[in-house]
């Protein structure tokens, strides 16, 4: 029997890829170009593939130091929010039975429909006050931010562990700290993963809280450099554009290999 083709479904998959390989499209083929092909024809690919915008993106953003920052804020904010994040969770989870716990996962729950423009002039004053508008003071707000998203991941997911493992565990003698750190989060792995690489992704491709806290430029990450591109009357695009690519790599590198880790924790939570 002859599958039939469901065309609405594939002209919508035919729309959607063009939407977003497009701007992919020209963001790469005029990187490589000069300003004088840019402005011959944006679509053409260029006469000889030079990597000078590269280069000179590469010296204008001091690319280096802003890798080194965003490097160093994600890596801290990953590592923090997973540890803190998860042993929120496992709390509210285990005591879901209890009326403060149901208020504080529903309280934590909420904030995820607070827009941040909202709070973003009180969040800079308190920063500035405490002396954290610094890189130290972006990881907290990003660990602070992530407990929303996080804990309704992880409060669905740890409800799915048998209770009886942990059970087993205080019988041998093992305090409920321990239960946590020797049997609950080792099984917490798939949803370790797919928070630690959609906060990764977060921290690193994040331009608004680095922005608004950050007060010195030596501090800058790689997004926030992209904006030394943008001048008052034009836009350099052929170096923004390499400079884009430069900012995009490594997560994209991240990605392409521990995309199985999001899709795997993912799935495993619906199914259980």
């Amino acid at each position: 029997m002859t599958k039939k083709i469901n065309w609405t479904v594939t002209t919508l998959l035919i729309v959607g890829s063009i939407v977003i390989l497009f701007p992919l499209y020209l963001t790469v083929v005029n990187a490589f170009k000069t300003p004088q092909e840019t402005a011959q024809s944006i679509l053409a690919l260029p006469s000889s593939w030079s990597i000078e915008n590269f280069t000179t993106a590469i010296e204008m953003t001091n690319f280096f130091n802003a890798l080194g920052n965003s490097f160093y804020i994600t890596f801290f904010t990953v590592i923090l929010t997973v540890l803190t994040n998860s042993l929120v969770a496992y709390a509210i989870a285990r005591n879901m039975h209890k009326r403060i716990y149901k208020i504080l996962f529903y309280y934590f729950v909420s904030a995820m429909f607070v827009p941040f423009p909202i709070i973003m002039l009180p969040i800079v004053k308190q920063m500035s006050a405490l002396n954290l508008n610094n890189p130290t003071g972006l990881i907290i707000l990003y660990v602070v931010y992530g407990l929303a998203f996080n804990i309704f991941l992880y409060v669905g997911y740890i409800k799915t562990i048998p209770k009886e493992l942990e059970e087993a565990a205080i019988i041998d003698g093992c305090s409920r700290w321990g239960v946590f750190w020797r049997v609950v989060f080792p099984l917490l792995a798939p949803m370790n993963a797919t928070v630690g690489i959609l906060t990764a992704l977060w921290a690193w491709n994040d331009f608004m809280l680095p922005l608004v806290i950050l007060s010195d430029r030596h501090d800058a990450t790689l997004p926030l450099v992209q904006y030394i591109f943008q001048s008052q009357f034009s836009v350099n695009y052929n170096l923004a554009f390499a400079s884009y690519l430069l900012a995009l790599l490594p997560m994209l590198i991240v990605y392409l290999f521990a995309q199985k880790w999001i899709i795997s924790g993912v799935t495993k939570g619906a199914i259980k």
